[in-house]
This record gives structure tokens, sequence and C-alpha cells, in this order.
């Protein structure tokens, strides 16, 4: 006989003043701790009624007055009894409200993420919305809120289910077939299409993952290209302010600047660079190294280019770039010159062409759409599917080039990754890793 599960008890607001400040329990004597706490509210209370109530010490004096509430299980977030206590933000009566809980042998204090583990432990929601509350507190973007919040409703999940559920299915099928040949012949017709339809399914949902990346840490830009092309003051012009210097002498910046914007909701770091040339000064040098590791490290690269710059000029200084995207500009437009310019020109000093550039960088940065649409997808996400659509990948070849058990059992790796997504397979050690990166109280 398994014992009761301990009653949680956290702070569920910030450890600094503020309006109002949230103590939450969640467990078998979260409504008997309430009421110690909350002695004028009634035995019985009405669920999801918000009470107006005294909070005392054990000595029965009188600390605040704010709001109680109780949800009763299985119909709160944990799924299990739950109280809320809303008082003054004062961060020295919420630690006295939670001392005098935590006093009651059934209680203890709540580790990082335990509520959402509980209602993820509970069947009140799976692992990707569990994931999703994590990601909605850290959300620093327009893009990463829309993101969790439709991962928080469920849209990721749902694309999950879409594929685990028929993929479950094909795999009960085939072992049916192999260990219950006569009671299940015939399960396997159609196998071959059927897999390759899961491997199709299993594909487009992990070209997503790009999108998620993005989402979830912000893009990163940078601006390089030659001295003197206009970079600093296309940088300040993006940015709004002027964070970079400005001089006519070749070399003026000599470091990698850093700076975050939001453009149409994406978060976008950007890093204006020194610009590289031969023969620089030591320090200019360093700065010179730095632009290129940066360049290592971007999603997209901005080559500025000086007006006067050439075609072959221009393919040397992509080269430069690696495998980073680039997107070529000229810069100085409002500089008059005797060159044709083909392509996007851009002025920092006037702004002539700088709201196309935004555009054209967003544009290369999502290939279409909009970053509401994105369902948020962690490196932890993007390994399990990439693993899965590999297993679908080699259980398609199978189904050609080789026998049924082994088609079965690449199914089932694939579903176990799957399920690392879901949490339909997620190991205790898997668990521990998600919920750490959560703060106490959620």
């Amino acid at each position: 006989m398994t014992s009761s599960p301990a009653t949680l008890a956290a702070l569920a607001t910030s450890p600094t003043a503020g309006a109002v400040g949230i103590l939450r329990l969640s467990g078998p004597v979260a409504l008997e701790v309430g009421r110690m706490l909350a002695p004028g509210v009634p035995t019985a209370p009405t669920p999801r009624h918000a009470y107006l109530a005294s909070f005392v010490d054990a000595s029965g004096s009188v600390l605040d007055e704010g709001l109680f509430l109780y949800f009763r299980a299985p119909h709160s977030f944990t799924g299990e009894d739950v109280v809320e206590l809303q008082a003054h933000g004062s961060p020295r009566l919420l630690r006295m409200l939670l001392s005098r809980a935590l006093e009651h042998p059934a209680v203890r204090p709540a580790g990082p993420g335990e509520f959402t583990r509980r209602a993820f432990l509970n069947g009140r929601i799976d692992l990707t919305r569990a994931e999703a509350v994590a990601d909605l507190v850290a959300a620093d973007s327009e893009a990463a809120v829309r993101a969790a919040a439709a991962s928080l409703s469920g849209a990721l999940a749902a694309r999950v289910r879409s594929l685990e559920e028929p993929l479950r299915s094909l795999h009960a099928d085939l072992e049916g077939v192999l260990n219950f040949p006569e009671e299940a012949e015939g399960a396997d017709e159609g196998a071959a299409p059927r897999v390759s339809e899961l491997r199709a399914a299993a594909e487009a949902l992990l070209s997503e993952v790009g999108r998620g990346r993005l989402v979830r840490r912000g893009a990163r830009v940078a601006l390089y290209g030659p001295v003197n092309a206009g970079k600093s003051t296309l940088f300040n012009r993006l940015l709004g302010e002027a964070r970079a210097l400005v001089d006519e002498e070749p070399g003026t910046t000599r470091d990698v600047l850093e700076a975050r914007v939001e453009w149409d909701g994406l978060g976008v770091t950007l890093f204006d660079t020194a610009g590289l040339r031969e023969a620089p000064g030591r320090i200019e040098a360093l700065g010179i190294a730095r632009t290129r590791e940066v360049l290592g490290a971007v999603d997209l690269a901005v080559l500025v280019l000086p007006p006067e710059a050439g075609e072959q000029e221009a393919r040397a200084w992509i080269r430069e770039a690696g495998v980073t995207p680039v997107l070529r500009v000229f810069g100085k437009c409002d500089v008059p010159t005797r060159e044709a310019r083909t392509g996007l020109s851009v002025s920092g000093l006037t702004g002539e062409g700088v709201e196309r550039l935004r555009s054209e960088v967003l544009s290369r940065l999502w290939g279409g759409g909009a970053p509401s649409a994105v369902a948020l997808v962690s490196e932890r996400h993007a390994d399990s599917l990439r693993r899965s659509s590999e297993a679908l990948a080699r259980a398609e070849s199978a189904c050609r080039f080789s026998t049924l058990e082994v088609v079965s059992g690449e199914l089932g790796l694939a579903l176990e990754a799957l399920g690392e997504v879901s949490g339909t397979s997620a190991s205790e050690a898997l668990l521990d890793a998600i919920f750490q990166r959560f703060c106490i109280g959620k």
C-alpha cells in the first residue's frame, strides 16, 4: 500500500515587493493547511469561489487580509486539491505564511516545476504542454509568447499525436502478425504505404524545427563587409539609437557590438562587426578575428558593400561567410556613384531602403508565414523527432529489402522517440532534466 503524496507548498510569485503575492498549496492536506492559515473560511468551501479571508499566525494574530481560493481534485491544474492564498506582496509576509504552512508534517517545499510535474503525472497535461509552461514564463518576444501559448493549448501535442497514434496502431498490427500469425493473418497488408505515409509526416514535422529554434532563442543577424561601407550607421538606424561609433576614418569598429530588437514579433540579435581589410592594426586585427567567429554562428549574414563594389568583389566577400546564408546590400546609397547598382541599396544616414532591408531579412529567416503560427520546438524535441524520422526511413527501406521483424523493430524505435516528446515513454531522468529548468512555484 502506497502512502499519500506529500502536499507541496511554494510561493507562486516573485520574491520581491509587489501588489500581490501568492502562496500555492497542492496535495491531500491543501485545504486543511489553507484553513489553518485562514480559519475564517468555511470547512467545506465552494470550489473556484474567492473568499475574503484573514491570514493568521500560529497564535491567531491577523497578519493580512486577502483572497482564499480552493480548487477540488481532480478539477485543478495539478489534478489534486489546490489552495491559493492571495496576499499583499510583502516578501517578509509571504515567507511567514510559507513557514507556517511548512510546519504541518504532511507539507514540504515544492521543487522547481513540481506543480507542473504533478499535472503531467496526473494526466492533466501531456509533456509538450508541461514544457510550454516554462517556455511561456521565459518568453522574451511576441513570437515566443504566441508559440508557447500555441503549445500550451495543445498545438504541438496534436501534431505529435496525429503521428504517434497511427504509428502505434501499425506497430501493434505487425507485432500481432509476428506473435500470433494465425489470429492476426492479413494485418500486415498495406504496411509499406502506411510506413511511407508516416515517414513523410515525420519529415514534415521535423522540417519546422528550424523555425522553432528561432522562436525560442531569437534570430542572430550580423552586418559584415569591408571597412567604411556604412555598417555602423546602418546598425544604428536599425536599432533606432546611436550605439555604434561612426567616423569617416576606416576601422572605427574594432570589436563586435551586439543589440537586441524585435521585428514583427520575432526577437533579433544584431551584430555590428569590425570591417575586414588587409594589414589592420593589432587591436583591429583582434576585432576582425571576432568578426569571423560571429559569421560562423549567426543565422544570416548581411553583407554591406560600398556603392562602387563590383560583382567579383561581392563574390569574394560572400565566400568570407562560409556556409552562413548571405544577404547582399549596398550601403551609402545616398552617396552618388557612377557604378550601376543592382539589388538592394540602403542608407543608414537617411533611412532609405532600411524598411525593405528589414522585410528581406525576415523573409530570409522565415521563408514566408508568420512567427505566431510556429509551434515551439526545443533542442530536445528536435533530437527526438530526428530519431523518429530516421527510424521510419529505415522501416520504409526494410519494407522492400528486409523482414517484417526489422520493420516492426524500427517502428518501435520511432514510437519510443516520439514518446519522449509526448511523455508516453519519458524516463524519470528525462523528467528530472526537463522540470529542473522550471522556477519554483510553477
